[in-house]
């Protein structure tokens, strides 16, 4: 369902991703970490088209996202770290534009379904300049959901969630997967992560260290009981477990 082959970002003299390849199975849970600067959102960015890549191949959902990026921005749904949301649009509204964006039809029931998953029925009437961290990251997530897309991005989505709600965003996205997307979920918050994911990238430097199922990287990084000393093991990185920027 999602594809990389070595691709490339620069920025100027900087180096931001140095031929990354990696894949990821339809109907799978997968991880990408890395310490901070490894390339996980320039990546995602990429992978979203919302960066052009300096080279290499990046496929999604079946289609090459620069030479086909509209069939892919249908399929997908990207949540970044700190959804940019419209400040004077209310809850419902965004439901709305979101809908009208993707040509959802009757609408109505599945964002009524989303608000009360998600516990915002209380908030429908308010103003994204209203809500708290968490609330806008769980509007920006209702948002992702409405229009049923194939492949789900989240860019560090746990950021202002408290553990109710980070137990609930858990659930969704494996219920999500049981019905048939595939997620890909950046996070510096290891335990998290190991809790759901079951496919594994490493990142650091720009460079994919390591691709594949978490068995595997246990075998290849050593026999240990949690995906943060598998990280260590494979970053060489005892300091630095997140990212911002790159």
């Amino acid at each position: 369902m999602i594809e990389v082959v070595d691709f490339r970002k620069e920025y100027g003299s900087v180096v931001a991703a140095d031929g990354i390849s990696f894949s990821l199975p339809a109907g799978t849970i997968g991880a990408l970490i890395g310490p901070n600067g490894a390339g996980k959102t320039t990546t995602m960015r990429a992978l979203c088209g919302i960066l052009r890549p300096t080279s290499g191949q990046l496929t999604v959902a079946g289609f090459d996202v620069q030479a086909e990026p509209l069939k892919v921005k249908q399929r997908i749904a990207y949540v970044p770290d700190d959804p940019p949301l419209f400040e004077t649009l209310t809850v419902w509204e965004h439901l709305q534009f979101i809908a009208s964006a993707y040509s959802v039809q009757d609408f109505v029931p599945v964002a009524e379904s989303l608000l009360k998953q998600l516990n915002l029925e209380t908030k429908r009437h308010a103003q994204a300049s209203e809500l708290s961290r968490g609330m806008r990251q769980k509007v920006a997530i209702a948002c992702a959901y409405l229009h049923t897309p194939q492949v789900l991005f989240f860019d560090e989505p746990l950021t202002g969630l408290d553990p109710a709600a980070i137990r609930l965003l858990k659930r969704t996205m494996v219920e999500r997967v049981d019905s048939g997307a595939t997620v890909l979920v950046s996070s510096h918050l290891l335990a998290l992560v190991e809790d759901i994911c079951r496919h594994l990238v490493i990142l650091r430097q720009g460079k994919c260290l390591f691709s594949g199922s978490l068995e595997e990287a246990r075998a290849r990084f050593g026999e240990t009981s949690s995906l943060e000393e598998v990280f260590f093991l494979a970053t060489g990185d005892s300091e630095s477990t997140g990212e911002s920027g790159t």
